[in-house]
């Protein structure tokens, strides 16, 4: 569904520029797109879809108080170098509210996830999906699972194992750079995770997450300004 949110999103808003670009061609208005800092409006449009399909929306409005303090300067509100000090300032100050707060909370399965990861790091080899500035997607037919290692740098990673065939616990290590990855998990599967993310984060979204399962995933999710999601069985 988040996907398609976005899909949709972006959809209109490519409409939305046609229409000006041909509106302007033939003289019907005249709206003019390249403003002073128009160039913001790439951060600042992810940023609001974001918020709106994203459950962890910290990252999300960092990104929009950088793109809005950049195009104030492009308005010449205020100078260059007062915006690049307080988007310094905002961003270190939303760093160390995320490092108290992770300090803060403990999570139990840290050490589980890191042992099973270190264990298991002889298994088979991991599949192996990478997506950068672009989308990648794994459907498991009735395949064994033996893990992944999943990579998405400003693009998308979907993994669909509501299919897949368990012979024994698995890990998943996954990273999020301006990014997501989305991982659908069978009901009777557990899943334990390890975060660590500066502006982003991991979480099972499943409305029945297993608690007693016969297999187990150990995912070790780690990025920035991204995020890990595990969802229920045909949920995207």
């Amino acid at each position: 569904m988040k996907k398609q949110i976005r899909t949709v999103v972006w959809g209109i808003a490519i409409i939305a520029l046609g229409v000006i670009f041909g509106g302007n061609a033939l003289g019907l208005f005249s709206i003019d797109i390249f403003f002073d800092g128009w160039w913001t409006l790439f951060i600042i449009v992810p940023s609001v879809i974001s918020l709106f399909t994203e459950k962890e929306k910290v990252s999300s409005l960092i990104l929009l108080a950088v793109g809005v303090i950049l195009l104030l300067a492009a308005q010449n509100v205020f100078s260059w170098d007062v915006a690049w000090k307080v988007i310094l300032a905002v961003v270190l100050i939303a760093i160390g509210i995320g490092i108290i707060v992770k300090s803060l909370i403990h999570k139990n399965s840290d050490k589980e996830v890191e042992k099973k990861t270190r264990d298991m790091k002889n298994d088979k080899v991991m599949d192996v999906q990478t997506a950068i500035f672009s989308g990648s997607e794994r459907v498991y037919n009735d395949e064994v699972f033996t893990g992944a290692n999943l990579t998405a740098v400003f693009g998308g990673v979907d993994l669909d194992l509501t299919k897949a065939k368990f012979e024994k616990d698995a890990v998943i290590k996954a990273f999020a750079l301006f990014g997501g990855v989305d991982i659908m998990v069978p009901d009777d599967v557990q899943v334990k995770i390890k975060s660590g993310f500066i502006f982003g984060g991991a979480s099972d979204e499943r409305k029945g997450s297993a608690s007693k399962g016969k297999h187990t995933i150990y995912l070790d999710a780690a990025g920035g300004f991204g995020g890990v999601t595990v969802s229920d069985a045909g949920k995207k």
